[in-house]
């Protein structure tokens, strides 16, 4: 027997539990959660859908209430004969809970499942509270290897408590079906029990003889196939003889099975008809080759002994037997008059026959007997055996059970996925909400990293300006100065021409080097080159500006430390001191003066002494033209007035 392409899809997925571990599921990327999460709704739309009957029916099997979970329990079926099972099905009896609506009631907590023959035993499937089966509303199906077998039972070895009908802790199951391929073993086979219908009795609702009825607390609502009302056929006359429904199947075939869909009467809210509304008490089913039924075979029969005996799906198992028509005879008519109606009425959804596991009787032609009656505006019988109920397009029993189980299983790992991915857009915000505060403190960095940069080119640009004024003013201002005091000494050495030739020769010198100084004090970098050795450069600058003064003491120390000033530094040092030397010949009066200049590892310090006028103390009345040379240098300036009298100008530089 081979499985449909559907249900091998579900096995090969796994039915037993959720998809992936949640140690999987945090292994998963966010693209990887969405893909599985659209994977599993897309499978979703695919799937049977969870739809309970209403109305009277068998609830299955009830065993003892027992105060203590930890009771063991046991159902054992017997099958007609030893078959290779490959799987079972345990279908939960299902109560309306006030505050989380349907829940199972009694499915066991731990159990084993068992399969043998006679003179064999072996557990195709073990389940603990580890395996977390509960809660659930959906058959458990659970697939195993082909196992030879006679029998299956069940061993419940921990309970879950019930809330209906008392407290407690019990084993209660709806169904169980044991399949071998395709086919439901686990229905008896059915045999003739006479023809006389018996009255309807008070049968407990939760024996052991419901648990192989076929009769589930769901209706097939496939996800698949349109839909198709139930055939309702209306009785003319009470007759005295039976009434028919004929099914020809085309060609003689090998039948096994028979299944009466119900008719759909969840239309009606509330329902206001039983839930077999249209259902005979009494079907007889034969089978034949001829269409007179001259070699008539009996098949199976329906005989509803109390209200428990009524499900969605009536389905009857008998021997195999080779037929080309399949007659049901309604052996009580009067029994099927319903509330608010005058006369009898059958109604089925669909009327299966299988052979092989596969509905041959789909699109098969339906004569009822003359009996009935029919509206002009009925499509015959067609309706009967188009293959679907209400919902969609009808399932195999296997398959419908293996989806139900699907969608169990997906609708419980879809929520840990939706929860996966929430955390994943959590973090997602969280990341984008630090970015957006990360991007605007950067932009705000980036303004005020600009801001300060336009602050430092500026003030960049001011301490350029001020060096480029300060470096006219003490160049151009102290050649300026010599070259007048050098022009003054020769106009009065007119007389006297070796030393009017010698001071126009200074005059010529003193403009070379104002030139010089004007092309490079834009560059100062390169104006330290003309001051590389420092102590001749002071002293030459000395004998150049002071003509009429006396330089009658000139020290340096540390001449070689000087070389490794910055060519700025020594430049400025030029300058500083060239400044002095212009202050004392301009306004201090004095005839004589001194220069100290001395380099040491930790500073370097300038002393300029003169005879002079003098200051009137405080270094606040230090010349600023000084004090702005000293400032560009980052060098301290100090005055003072000698005990001799006179000023002394100090400038420390500290390395």
């Amino acid at each position: 027997m081979h499985l449909t392409k559907i249900s091998q899809t579900i096995l090969l997925a796994g039915v037993l539990s959720a998809l992936p571990a949640i140690a999987e599921l945090d292994d998963m990327s966010l693209s990887q959660l969405e893909q599985h999460l659209a994977e599993i709704d897309a499978e979703l739309e695919q799937l049977a859908s969870f739809t309970v009957r209403g109305g009277t029916g068998s609830l299955g099997y009830r065993s003892n209430t027992h105060t203590e979970p930890d009771t063991a329990e046991s159902i054992r079926i017997e099958l007609d004969e030893a078959v290779a099972v490959d799987a079972v099905v345990l279908v939960p009896v299902l109560n309306r809970d006030a505050a989380t609506g349907l829940q199972s009631n009694g499915f066991p907590i731990a159990f084993r499942i068992l399969a043998g023959t006679a003179n064999t035993s072996q557990v195709v499937a073990s389940f603990s509270a580890d395996d977390h089966l509960l809660p659930r509303i959906a058959p458990l199906v659970v697939p195993f290897a082909p196992v030879k077998a006679s029998w299956v039972a069940i061993e419940a070895t921990s309970l879950s408590s019930t809330f209906s009908p008392t407290p407690g802790n019990m084993l209660q199951l709806s169904e169980i079906m044991v399949f071998s391929g395709m086919e439901n073993v686990a229905l008896p086979l059915q045999k003739p029990i006479g023809t006389a219908p018996p009255p309807i009795t008070t049968t407990n609702a939760a024996e052991k003889r419901f648990l192989t009825d076929g009769f589930t607390p769901f209706l097939m609502n496939p996800a698949q196939g349109s839909s198709s009302k139930s055939r309702v056929i209306r009785v003319k006359n009470a007759p005295a003889s039976r009434l028919t429904l004929t099914i020809d199947l085309k060609t003689s075939q090998p039948v096994h099975q028979i299944n009466l869909h119900t008719a759909d009467i969840t239309l009606n809210v509330p329902m206001s008809q039983f839930s077999c509304w249209g259902v005979p008490r009494h079907i007889r089913i034969i089978g034949a080759n001829r269409p007179d039924f001259a070699d008539a075979t009996f098949l199976c029969e329906y005989n509803q002994q109390s209200i428990y005996d009524n499900g969605p799906i009536i389905m009857r198992r008998f021997p195999e037997t080779q037929c080309r028509y399949i007659r049901l005879e309604i052996l009580d008519p009067l029994a099927v008059v319903q509330l608010f109606e005058k006369a009898p009425r059958i109604a089925f959804s669909e009327i299966e026959v299988l052979s092989k596991n596969q509905n041959i009787a789909r699109g098969a032609l339906v004569t009822p007997s003359s009996h009935f009656r029919f509206n002009k505006n009925e499509n015959a019988m067609g309706r009967i055996t188009d293959g679907l109920n209400f919902y969609g397009s009808i399932l195999p029993t296997r398959e419908w059970m293996e989806q139900l189980a699907r969608r169990h299983d997906l609708e419980a790992d879809r929520p840990l996925v939706v929860a996966k991915l929430a955390r994943h857009y959590d973090r997602q915000k969280t990341n984008l909400n630090r970015m957006i505060w990360l991007s605007a403190l950067l932009a705000a960095g980036i303004f005020i990293t600009i801001l300060i940069d336009r602050l430092l080119r500026m003030r960049h640009v001011t301490r350029i300006r001020e060096r480029f004024a300060a470096d006219l003013h003490d160049e151009l201002g102290a050649d300026l100065h010599t070259i007048g005091l050098l022009s003054d000494l020769a106009s009065e050495a007119t007389n006297k021409p070796e030393k009017l030739n010698r001071l126009l020769q200074q005059i010529r010198t003193a403009s070379e080097e104002t030139g010089a100084a004007v092309r490079y004090c834009s560059n100062m970098q390169e104006a330290g080159h003309l001051y590389a050795e420092l102590p001749v450069e002071l002293r030459r600058l000395a004998e150049r500006i002071l003509v009429n003064e006396e330089h009658h003491q000139f020290t340096i120390e540390g001449a070689e430390l000087l070389k490794g000033l910055k060519p700025s530094t020594r430049s400025d040092l030029f300058l500083f001191y060239k400044e002095c030397l212009i202050n004392v010949c301009k306004h201090s009066g004095a005839t004589q003066l001194s220069t100290q200049l001395i380099a040491t590892q930790k500073e370097t310090r300038l002393t300029v002494t003169d005879n002079g006028c003098g200051l009137t103390n405080s270094s606040s009345n230090n010349p600023r033209s000084l004090k702005r040379r000293a400032r560009l240098m980052g060098a301290r300036i100090h005055t003072e007035t000698p005990p001799s009298g006179g000023t002394s100008i100090s400038l420390r530089l500290r390395r």
